[in-house]
């Protein structure tokens, strides 16, 4: 074995210290053929919607090695962010992801520190690099090839007896581990609650998402109208839709975050329908500073709250 090896259970115990609730290695390599073929046959067939920047960097996103020269190791990591509070059902509704701080900035902390640390062990030089949804790379895959879950049919990843609702993040590292985390199995069996759930029928097979109908996609990312078949769906969601992972048995296993960044403040949690009718670009700007919800931007949250206030 190479001289220049991290140790992988030192650099795991730390993760878990900083409040990360998985931390797995991996060996970096192209992604398998499987992988590499689904992800193409996906894009090819335009399921990725106006999500254009899914196409860019195609080699990159497919090869680790060809992101950042050097590459060896990679480290994932998962956040826990399923609220410890929750809108009640007569409020409008928002994805759990969005309820507190934006995860970029609180994930690339943690990251930034479990970088420090492994630079501080290791006995030789070394270089990271740290991802959080930033770059070309297939997060659930690597996730997956460093043994926190397995990809289930929702295209979430999902982590045993803990379920789907995590962040997920990277280290690139150009040195090798003293030992790499073996991939689990599928463990979805034959349950399709998922599928059956969707609102607006998404999840169109097992493992694929047609972004094009899918709620999270069209009341986020989408910046033209809300198509009108899809928006008769939204019941009172107005940022995101969490029903694939409400439905999920795996997440009866859910426990509340202890990320404090992620919590929820009060003025958000305690918004009423009216509330939000009356809601100014300003009070928006101090309601979602550091929040990830300013993605939708103010014009795209009033466009979704006006499809559901008619209802």
């Amino acid at each position: 074995m190479s001289s220049r090896c991290f140790d992988a259970q030192l650099i795991k115990a730390e993760a878990l210290r900083l409040g990360f609730s998985a931390c797995g290695v991996a060996q970096a390599a192209p992604v398998s053929a499987a992988a590499a073929s689904t992800f193409e046959q996906w894009i090819d067939k335009g399921k990725q919607a106006n999500m254009h920047y899914l196409t860019n960097h195609l080699e990159k996103r497919l090869n680790p090695q060809l992101l950042m020269e050097g590459t060896q190791s990679i480290v994932s990591v998962a956040l826990n962010y399923y609220p410890q509070q929750q809108l009640s059902d007569q409020q409008y509704q928002f994805a759990w992801y969005a309820y507190g701080k934006d995860y970029h900035d609180v994930m690339k902390s943690k990251l930034t520190a479990l970088q420090n640390y492994l630079t501080t062990i290791c006995p030789f030089p070394i270089q990271c690099r740290i991802f959080c949804d930033t770059a070309p790379v297939l997060e659930r895959y690597w996730a997956w090839r460093a043994g926190l879950g397995w990809i289930g049919k929702n295209t979430q990843l999902i982590i045993p007896k803990a379920g789907s609702c995590f962040f997920l993040g990277e280290l690139f590292v150009d040195a090798a581990a003293n030992e790499y985390d073996t991939p689990l199995p599928n463990r979805c069996g034959n349950c399709t609650r998922c599928i059956t759930h969707c609102p607006t029928n998404a999840l169109e097979a097992p493992y694929s998402l047609n972004a094009s109908r899918c709620l999270s996609y069209l009341t986020i990312e989408h910046r033209d109208a809300i198509p009108a078949s899809e928006a008769e769906k939204m019941g009172n969601k107005v940022y995101g839709c969490d029903e694939c992972q409400r439905t999920c048995p795996w997440n009866r296993f859910a426990i509340p975050c202890d990320t404090a960044e992620l919590h929820p403040s009060s003025a958000f949690i305690n918004m009423k329908k009216e509330d939000w009718h009356t809601l100014n670009e300003e009070q928006y700007r101090i309601l979602f500073k550091g929040s990830a919800v300013k993605r939708a931007k103010y014009t795209g949250l009033m466009r979704n709250i006006e499809c559901v206030k008619k209802k």
